[in-house]
């Protein structure tokens, strides 16, 4: 029970610091791109459609990318620290 605990913490802590970093980069390297920021609410009649297609296709890659690699760190720590991978991915046929 307590090495469930352990991985689900530490699965939050990894896909959300990894969240966190993926918006900031992606804020930083839209500004860069752009010369603006990016669009606060995508689905505001004023940002244009190409604008926000752009930004939603950009930052779900991003962070969609960035939680996949942080859960694949983290159950290679676990792993390594336990000696077998968290219950949820033991089942897993890959």
């Amino acid at each position: 029970m307590a090495g469930s605990k352990v991985w689900s913490l530490m699965g939050l802590a990894s896909t959300v610091v990894a969240t966190v970093v993926a918006r900031k980069a992606l804020t930083t390297t839209w500004k860069v791109a752009t010369g603006k920021k990016p669009p606060v609410n995508a689905a505001h009649p004023d940002v244009s459609v190409g604008e926000a297609v752009a930004w939603a296709t950009a930052s779900g890659v991003a962070v969609g990318l960035a939680r996949m690699l942080a859960s694949r760190k983290a159950a290679e720590y676990y792993r390594k620290s336990t000696g077998h991978l968290p219950a949820n991915l033991e089942d897993v046929e890959v």
